[in-house]
């Protein structure tokens, strides 16, 4: 067992030097909202102008990724920068940021109403130690994606009823296909070991259970659910199924390998199903090409056992140094309304958060399968909500790389032992 203080907590030390940033906008009606998507400015142009002059927004952009923008934030946080009022928060990084006293809790009142009809997914990783501190924007979550002309000669049908990883490579062997998933040594990666972990019953990370004291933390991958994961990544890195370049592969690269000739089978987010669209219209995909798609549950790793698949999306969040923390509530009532969601996954191709509007009739007749994504948020388990999350992707993308590498017998023991030893600040990454 591990005792641990936030990372985030850490770059307290920098305050001082950072202190001098946080004078306010000087406007007592104009919000400064850190946003992660230009498709956020869009509805916080309307929010604004449908607020009747209650508020408006100063719109600061986040790095383009999930590290570029954790850093930003918490440094600007961590010298309790009162420029900062709305703050779009990668869900895996939450939990930081409200363990280090950097975010505002949403009140009980708030928390019934910003939890209203939200899918199991998106509200759990809003959730740290029972309280809310992001209201859930977007979420997200995985598919397994094929080709319908492969799946008679690989003798597997995802249209029939679920199927396992085991299945898939196999059949992809047998046809002579690929199997796409991100093995690249970053974010996706941490995705992809902790779907297959929970998948198979496990978890990667214990902290705050009854056998734990609070602030202790334990690595749970030397286990039959971390040994069932690394076999999962092992048997395709190794197989003719992978995809070249597995090992660096990301989100892109994937739907690069599932669009050639010998795509067959992924697992991906659902952009790809407009990304298809933008293929199409630049001539590098023929016109009837979706014709031959279809799109199923994320894949089994034991038989009879549903798969966990990944979650993902935003939510936003009230710094805790805010000096106009009830308007910034107000605007997070628009910013994440009904509407809004359904704004976003329409421009932007965002999953909402909320159930209801996977039922709206635009929405489905653009998400053909918006019952299986709605489905997918609803039954997804989200990487671990820690404060240390940091360190735990750090540790779990250095002892899973690459694939190819990875043994069933050593890894799992070797990695749980390189995340409690970064937890523990024996070792670095």
């Amino acid at each position: 067992m591990l005792h641990r203080n936030s990372a985030a907590a850490l770059l307290l030390l920098t305050a001082s030097v950072l202190a001098g940033c946080g004078g306010g906008t000087g406007d007592a009606k104009t919000l400064t909202y850190y946003i992660a998507d230009a498709a956020q400015q869009d509805v916080a142009q309307r929010c604004a102008a449908e607020s009747g002059g209650a508020y408006d927004f100063n719109i600061q952009r986040l790095p383009n990724n999930a590290a570029g923008g954790r850093e930003q934030l918490l440094r600007r946080l961590a010298a309790e920068d009162r420029s900062l009022d709305i703050v779009s928060v990668d869900p895996p990084f939450m939990a930081e940021f409200a363990n280090a006293g950097f975010l505002r809790p949403f009140t009980g009142a708030e928390r019934q109403e910003f939890s209203d009809g939200v899918l199991k997914g998106p509200l759990e990783q809003s959730t740290f130690r029972d309280e809310l501190w992001s209201a859930p924007l977007y979420g997200n979550t995985q598919l397994l994606w094929y080709r319908k002309s492969v799946l008679q000669k690989a003798g597997v049908d995802p249209s029939a009823g679920p199927v396992t990883w085991d299945q898939l490579i196999r059949g992809a062997e047998q046809a002579g296909v690929t199997l796409a998933a991100q093995g690249r040594r970053n974010e996706s990666l941490m995705v992809w070991v902790n779907a297959l972990v929970v998948s198979a019953g496990g978890t990667i990370l214990a902290e705050g259970s009854e056998d734990l004291p609070a602030n202790q933390v334990r690595g749970e991958l030397d286990s039959p659910a971390g040994e069932a994961a690394v076999k999962v990544m092992h048997d395709l890195a190794v197989s003719p199924a992978a995809p070249a370049g597995l090992s660096t592969a990301g989100e892109e690269d994937s739907r690069a390998a599932f669009q050639a000739a010998d795509g067959g089978f992924m697992v991906n987010w659902p952009y790809v199903w407009a990304a298809f669209d933008s293929a199409i219209e630049e001539g590098s995909l023929p016109a009837g090409w979706k014709d031959d798609i279809g799109w199923a549950a994320y894949p089994q790793v034991n038989a009879g056992t549903p798969g966990a698949p990944p979650s993902g999306g935003l939510g936003l969040s009230v710094s805790a140094f805010s000096t106009r923390a009830d308007l910034a509530v107000e605007a997070i009532r628009c910013l994440a309304s009904a509407q809004s969601q359904k704004e976003f996954m329409i421009t932007a191709g965002n999953p909402a958060a909320l159930g209801a509007v996977f039922d709206d009739q635009e929405i489905r007749d653009m998400f053909p399968m918006a019952d299986e994504i709605r489905t997918g948020m609803d039954t997804a388990t989200p990487r671990p909500v820690s404060p240390y999350y940091g360190d735990v992707t750090g540790s779990i993308q250095a002892g899973f790389h690459p694939p190819d590498a990875l043994d069933p017998a050593a890894t799992p023991r070797e990695a749980n032992q390189l995340l409690e030893d970064v937890l523990s600040n024996k070792r670095l990454i």
